[in-house]
């Protein structure tokens, strides 16, 4: 078929490569502009920008879609038989989602109509979902609206974090949007019950509050390291929490208590057991080995930054 592709991170660069290895035309590839990044502050193409580079594929760049009548019919004239977008990062327009003979088919990280929005991955792990998936939909002019194509779950455990998340649903949209492409399955309306958004997430949402309960923290924890990460603070200095565990152990101590063995009193009673921490300009470490390098002792508090 002949395609565009429309995504910017790393999550959607297996898809595509899967489409290029699969046979099937990319007429464009469509990504986020590269901007200034790391500590030169250079410009830095996004991952997707990155591997269509190396497969040899012509790559557009618009800062913006909605308004701007040249992009949608530089687009339209493409003539596709359909758009795939992975996490591209701009809204398209109705004239653009309507060009495509078989239209714009959106790779969402989640089980819709759960977690619709920006953030479903981290959402998941943060609400306590026993399961996430992948879903194939038919983009409309809603957020995350539109009917489904297909669907696959996989399983949240105690010890799934975000990245581990993200590559296993990254494979499977990869491996669903073929099956999508090939099999034109019927479109199936999303229900309205059960509808959940995953706003996006910011350093606002760093700070380790202990007086939630430790499961709660733990969840934090595996859900928003890399980005935006968490952390607690001891006497100033903010400590990044790259690793952290409920360990189902209670104690009268007050939240924020560092216990024997960097544990840490929360609320409810319950303990969270810290298990790599980061202070600034340093390596990260083990929780034995940070504390036999760190002046932090039994009975002093952190707290939220």
């Amino acid at each position: 078929m002949r395609l565009a592709f429309m995504g910017s991170p790393d999550f959607a660069v297996p898809a595509l490569r899967a489409l290029v290895a699969a046979g099937h035309e990319i007429a464009a590839v469509y990504c986020q502009p590269p901007k200034p990044a790391h500590r030169g502050q250079a410009l830095t193409r996004a991952p997707v920008h990155v591997a269509a580079d190396a497969l040899g594929l012509a790559v557009r760049t618009p800062a913006r879609l909605r308004k701007d009548e040249a992009e949608h019919a530089a687009f339209a004239a493409l003539g596709l038989d359909a758009a795939v977008v992975v996490a591209y990062g701009l809204i398209l327009p109705k004239a653009m989602l309507d060009a495509p003979r078989r239209g714009c088919l959106n790779i969402h990280a989640s089980l819709l109509p759960r977690w619709r929005g920006a953030a479903p991955i981290q959402a998941a792990i943060l609400a306590g979902d026993g399961e996430s998936g992948v879903t194939i939909m038919r983009m409309d002019e809603g957020l995350d609206t539109g009917p489904m194509l297909l669907a696959e779950a996989v399983p949240i455990t105690a010890a799934t974090t975000a990245p581990m998340l993200h590559d296993a649903l990254s494979a499977i949209g990869a491996r669903l949007i073929l099956r999508a492409l090939r099999e034109d399955p019927p479109p199936v309306p999303q229900p309205d019950e059960g509808a959940t958004y995953a706003p996006k997430l910011g350093p606002a949402d760093r700070p380790l509050d202990c007086r939630l309960d430790a499961a709660t923290l733990a969840r934090r924890v595996r859900a928003l390291n890399p980005w935006p990460g968490t952390v607690l603070a001891h006497r100033g200095t903010v400590l990044k929490v790259l690793a952290a565990a409920d360990i189902g152990e209670r104690t009268g101590a007050a939240p924020g208590t560092l216990l024997d063995g960097g544990r840490v009193a929360c609320g409810g009673g319950t303990v969270l057991a810290l298990g790599v921490v980061q202070r600034p300009g340093k390596a990260a470490q083990e929780i034995g080995a940070f504390l036999n390098g760190y002046a932090l002792a039994a009975g002093e508090r952190l707290e939220a930054p």
